[in-house]
């Protein structure tokens, strides 16, 4: 999905500012599956708001400058849900952890327990915040019960194979 489509997504829930759409990425149970920076949110709201997707007023702020808060309209809401009803991409999954564990065996053992132990520390991290998140939609419940069915096959995974793959690493440093 691209930057543009998931800011009009998130926006059908309700209006919110480039700061706080950039938040639900982060924190708002969606970091499992979407992933925007502020790079490319503020660009795609400028886009939208010239497209005539999505509406922006300013509120004034004490000792700041104006905030922008972002709302969709009618032909934003025809937009996402026509690209809703598109085919999908496929599913990727890249990893740079996956990439280095390929190349374990040439690694120090003790590389390798750290790197599993940051990864697992990692998933954990995000297991507990998307626990915390709270849904209000089928939908949101849906997308959180898959992400904790991820996250909690991947830490058993690696708590599981953790010792294997650093002997691996070890018998492969001392040949």
């Amino acid at each position: 999905m691209d930057v543009r489509t998931i800011c009009l997504g998130l926006l059908t829930r309700g209006e919110a500012t480039g700061y706080e759409i950039r938040k639900l990425f982060e924190e708002g149970g969606y970091q499992h599956f979407i992933e925007a920076s502020f790079g490319s949110i503020y660009p795609a709201l400028s886009q939208l708001t010239q497209d005539g997707f999505v509406r922006v007023r300013e509120e004034a702020q004490e000792k700041r400058p104006d905030r922008k808060v972002y709302s969709i309209t009618q032909a934003g809401r025809s937009q996402f849900i026509a690209a809703l009803m598109k085919p999908l991409p496929e599913d990727r999954h890249r990893s740079p952890f996956v990439f280095a564990m390929l190349f374990s065996c040439i690694l120090p053992p003790e590389r390798v327990f750290e790197m599993l132990d940051n990864y697992i520390l990692q998933n954990e991290e995000h297991l507990s915040k998307l626990r915390a998140f709270a849904t209000n939609s089928p939908g949101e419940h849906f997308a959180k019960g898959l992400g904790e069915v991820f996250y909690v096959a991947v830490i058993d995974y690696l708590k599981r194979y953790r010792k294997e793959m650093a002997m691996a690493a070890a018998s492969s440093a001392a040949e």
